[in-house]
C-alpha cells in the first residue's frame, strides 16, 4: 500500500550543465554538479523551490505530524536535570525547562565530609528535583540565553580548570561544526577577552589552568592541529603543539584518567599513533609513546601506580604475528615505550577472544573498566587494579587472570556503558537502557558490586513497557551469512502478513545500531509498524570481522544484508509486502540509495537523512571535507582502479535507472559539513528524471542547519515527526491501534 500524497505542481526541475569527471579512463557526465556552488543565487532559489514542492506535496501530512509531536512532548518530562556527577569539589549536572530548546549547564559544591574523601558518602549526588531549585546553584552557559537571536546552537564541547575557577566553551551558530572558543571566569561571571574563531572538537586546560589546548580543522575540515593558547594574550600568537600533514589523519586529544597528561591521537579505523605531554611539567614537549609506523590500532590510557607511570592499551597488536582483531588489554611501565616495539614487553590483562569485541578501557584508583561487546550487546566489567597489574612484579610468577565482575541486567537486548568522572572516585557511573527500558543511571560500587539505582527517566502519558515487545531475529544473506535484527513492535500485533513495517540500517565505520530507548519511536509501534533494526556488516555489532565485511571491496554485503532483512520481515509474516519502508541517514542514507538501486520495488517508501548518495565524486575530490580521510573505509578510487570500478557499480547517484522508485524524501541541511546537500540535490533530480513509479520524490532542505539537523529540542522532535509522518502516510498507518 501506498497512500497518495497531496496533489500539488511539477516539481523542480534543475538545468542540465553536464561536467566531466574522467579518471582511470573513465568518463562520467553529471549533469547536476553545478548545484555544489552554495554562494549561486540560482543553487539557492532551486533548494527553496523543492521547499515548497515538498510542502505542498506533503501538506495533508501536517496534522499526522502535529500529532506525533505532541505526542513526543506529552510523553517527555520537559522540566527535568541529569545525576549530578562529581569533579574535584564540584557536582555538575544539565536541566532542562519547559518551554526553552537548551540545557542549562550548571553546578553545585560538594559538601566537604567529616571522614576520609573517599568515602560512598562522599560520592553520594546530592537529592535534586525537577523544577525544585537547587541550594548553592551555579550556572555555567544557559544554552537559551546563548541562543537568543541565533539561527542555530550547539555546544561542541566544555571543560573546567583545575582549581574550578575557569570554564571553557566552544559554540556553533551555523551548524557547519565551526566553533568559537571562550572562557567564562566563574567567580565574577563574566567572559574573558580571549575569543579563539574556527576550532574544532576538544579543549582541555593545563594544570595550572593558564593555557588551554584546543584542535583546529583545515579547510577540508580535517582536525590537523593541536594549539596552545595562554590566557591573556592575542589568539594569533598561540603555538601549534602538533601539526598532522598527511590528509587521510584525524587528529584529536584528550586527557589521561587521572589528568596528569595530556594525550594526541592521530590515525584512521586501520591503525593509529599516540603522544603525550607531562601537564605536571611546565617545560615538558610532546612525546611519542606508538607510532603509526607500528600499524598497530590502539587507544591508550596514561596512569601512575606505585610512584611509577604506567601504560593501559587497547590494541590489536596480538602476538606471533596474528592480530587481534577484536582487541585485547594490555599494560606496560611507560618505560618501556623508550625502546623499539619488538623489545617492549605488554603484559596481558584481557587477552584477544575472536566472540568479544574490547571497545574500551580506563582506570580509577583501585579498577580497571573494560566496555566490551558479546552477541552483538555492549556491557561493561570491573577487575582490582592490583589484579591487573600483578604480573608487572617480577616475583609474581605465574598468576591467574583478574577476576572480572559483570553486572547483571534482566534483558536479553540492552546496553551498559561506565564513566568515571573522577579517577578518585570509589564508584563508576553507569548508564543502562534497552528498547523499551528508559535511560538509567546507576552508581556501582567498585569494591562490592553494589548498583545504586540514582534515576530513570520518566516517561509521562501512562507508558507501559509491557505494551511492547523486543526479540532478537536473524536474516540470511545471500552468501548464507545470519544478519542480527531486532524486531519491535507493539504487543498486540500479530505476524499475520498484514503489518506496514520500517527496516532501518546504517552500517558504517564499524558504528553500532546499539539497544536504545526513544520516545518518538513509540509514535510509529502504536500505529501498528513493526519498527525493525538491521545490524548489517559494516557496523560493529558483531566485532571486527563483521565491519571488515562491509568495508572497501565488500561493502555490498552492506546492502545485500538489508533487503536479506526486509526479504525476513516479509516472509516471517511480520508486515505486507507492500507494507514495507526503509530509513537510513549519512552513510545510511548511501545504504538507502544502493538498496533503492537494487531492489526498487520491495519498499513502498524511504527516507534518507542527510544521504551520503554521490559517495564517488565526494571521494575523489580530496579537497571536499573528510573526503581524503574516508579513504580507510570505501577505498581511494584515485589510486585504485578496483576501487573505483566497484564504487562506481554502486554509488547511488551514478547507478540510478529507470524504475519503479517508492515514495522518497530526502532530507539535508545547507550548512553540513559532513554530506554536502549537493548529494542529496543531484540524487533526487537523477531519481524523479528516471522513475516510473509516477510517486513523490521529494527533497527537504533545513537552510539553517547542520549534518544532525535543526538545533534545539523542540526542532528535533518536529524532524522525527516529520520524518515518521512521511513513513506512516506512505504505509496507510496514520491512525493509532485501538
Amino acid at each position: 500500500m501506498n497512500e497518495a500524497l497531496s496533489p500539488a505542481s511539477a516539481p523542480p526541475v534543475a538545468k542540465k550543465v553536464p561536467t566531466l569527471r574522467t579518471h582511470h579512463g573513465d568518463t562520467f557526465a553529471d549533469q547536476y554538479e553545478w548545484l555544489r556552488d552554495k554562494e549561486n543565487p540560482e543553487v539557492v532559489a532551486h533548494l527553496e523551490a523543492e521547499n515548497a514542492y515538498t510542502e505542498a506535496v506533503t501538506a495533508d501530512q501536517q496534522p499526522l505530524r502535529d500529532a506525533i509531536f505532541a505526542e513526543i512532548k506529552g510523553r517527555t518530562q520537559e522540566t527535568d536535570l541529569s545525576v549530578p556527577s562529581r569533579l574535584d569539589d564540584w557536582w555538575y549536572y544539565a536541566r532542562t525547562v519547559e518551554g526553552q530548546q537548551y540545557p542549562i549547564y550548571c553546578r553545585v559544591a560538594a559538601e566537604r565530609p567529616a571522614g576520609p574523601a573517599d568515602t560512598l558518602a562522599s560520592w553520594t549526588p546530592p537529592t535534586v528535583a525537577p523544577g525544585v531549585p537547587v541550594p548553592g546553584e551555579r550556572v555555567l552557559l544557559d544554552g537559551n540565553a546563548e541562543a537568543e537571536g541565533q539561527p542555530f546552537f550547539a555546544l561542541g564541547g566544555a571543560t573546567v580548570s583545575r582549581d574550578g575557577s575557569l570554564y571553557a566553551y566552544a559554540v556553533d551558530n551555523a551548524g557547519d561544526e565551526t566553533f568559537t572558543l571562550r572562557i567564562k571566569d566563574l567567580e565574577a561571571g563574566e567572559d574573558l577577552p580571549d575569543v579563539i574563531e574556527r576550532v574544532f572538537y576538544g579543549l582541555e586546560f593545563s594544570a595550572d589552568g593558564r593555557r588551554l589546548y584546543y584542535v583546529v580543522a583545515d579547510e577540508s575540515w580535517r582536525p590537523h592541529q593541536i594549539r596552545v593558547h595562554t590566557l591573556g594574550t592575542p589568539a594569533e600568537q598561540d603555538e601549534v603543539l602538533f601539526e598532522e600533514r598527511d590528509v587521510a589523519q584525524w587528529t584529536s586529544l584528550d586527557l589521561s584518567s587521572d589528568r596528569r597528561w595530556l594525550l594526541v591521537s592521530i590515525g584512521n579505523s586501520e591503525y593509529s599513533e599516540t603522544r603525550y605531554l607531562d601537564l605536571h611539567a611546565p617545560e615538558a614537549r610532546l612525546e611519542l609513546l606508538l607510532g603509526r609506523e607500528e600499524r598497530v590500532l590502539h587507544a591508550v590510557d596514561l596512569f601512575e601506580h606505585d610512584g611509577a607511570a604506567h601504560v593501559l592499551l587497547v590494541h590489536n597488536r596480538g602476538s606471533e604475528g596474528a592480530k587481534a582483531v577484536n582487541n585485547m588489554v594490555s599494560v606496560a611501565p611507560l618505560a618501556e615505550f623508550a625502546k623499539p616495539l619488538a623489545e617492549q614487553h605488554w603484559q596481558t590483562v584481557v587477552p584477544h577472544d575472536d566472540a568479544v569485541k574490547v571497545e574500551s578501557a580506563e582506570v580509577t584508583t583501585s579498577h580497571l573498566v573494560v566496555s566490551l561487546r558479546r552477541d552483538t550487546i555492549e556491557t561493561v566489567r570491573f577487575a582490582p587494579l592490583t589484579e591487573a597489574l600483578a604480573a608487572l612484579n617480577p616475583t609474581a610468577g605465574g598468576r591467574p587472570a583478574p577476576s572480572f565482575a559483570e553486572p547483571a541486567f534482566g534483558e536479553e537486548l540492552y546496553t551498559a556503558g561506565a564513566s568515571v568522572s573522577d579517577y578518585r572516585a570509589p564508584v563508576a557511573r553507569l548508564s543502562y537502557t534497552s528498547y523499551f527500558t528508559p535511560p538509567r543511571v546507576y552508581d556501582y560500587v567498585l569494591a562490592t558490586g553494589e548498583l545504586i539505582l540514582r534515576k530513570e527517566t520518566p516517561v509521562l502519558g501512562g507508558y507501559d513497557p509491557s505494551d511492547y515487545v523486543a526479540e532478537r531475529a536473524w536474516a540470511t544473506a545471500d552468501d548464507g551469512t545470519r544478519v542480527p535484527l531486532s524486531v519491535l513492535r507493539r504487543a498486540s500485533v500479530r505476524p499475520d502478513g498484514t503489518n506496514p513495517a520500517l527496516v532501518y540500517g546504517y552500517g558504517s565505520y564499524e558504528v553500532s545500531m546499539d539497544p536504545a530507548f526513544a520516545i518518538p519511536r513509540l509514535s510509529l509501534l502504536d500505529r501498528g509498524v513493526v519498527f525493525v533494526i538491521a545490524h548489517i556488516r559494516g557496523g560493529g555489532e558483531l566485532g571486527r570481522r563483521w565491519y571488515e565485511d562491509g568495508k572497501k571491496l565488500r561493502k555490498k554485503n552492506t546492502f545485500t544484508d538489508f533487503v536479506a532483512a526486509a526479504d525476513w520481515v516479509a516472509a516471517a509474516g511480520w508486515a505486507d509486502p507492500q507494507r514495507i519502508a526503509c530509513m537510513g541517514g549519512s552513510a545510511g542514507g548511501l545504504l538507502i540509495g544502493a538498496v533503492l538501486n537494487a531492489a526498487p520495488k520491495r519498499f513502498a517508501a524511504a527516507v534518507a537523512q542527510v544521504p551520503f548518495v554521490d559517495a564517488l565524486t565526494t571521494i575523489l575530490d580530496p579537497e571536499l571535507p573528510l573526503s581524503a580521510l574516508e579513504w580507510e573505509e570505501w577505498g581511494n578510487p584515485i589510486e585504485d582502479a578496483d576501487v573505483y570500478a566497484y564504487m562506481k557499480s554502486y554509488s547511488p547517484y551514478e547507478n540510478v535507472r529507470p524504475a519503479d522508485y517508492p515514495t522518497v524524501a530526502a532530507v539535508t541541511s545547507f550548512n553540513d559539513t559532513r554530506v554536502l546537500y549537493v548529494e542529496p540535490a543531484k540524487w533526487v533530480q537523477a531519481l524523479r528524471e528516471a522513475s516510473t513509479s509516477g510517486r513523490p520524490i521529494v527533497l527537504k532542505t533545513e537552510m539553517d542547519a547542520g549534518h544532525g539537523g535543526a538545533s534545539g529540542r523542540y526542532e528535533a522532535w518536529k524532524d522525527r515527526a516529520w520524518d515518521y509522518a512521511f513513513i506512516a502516510s506512505a504505509l496507510g498507518a496514520r491512525e493509532l491501534l485501538a
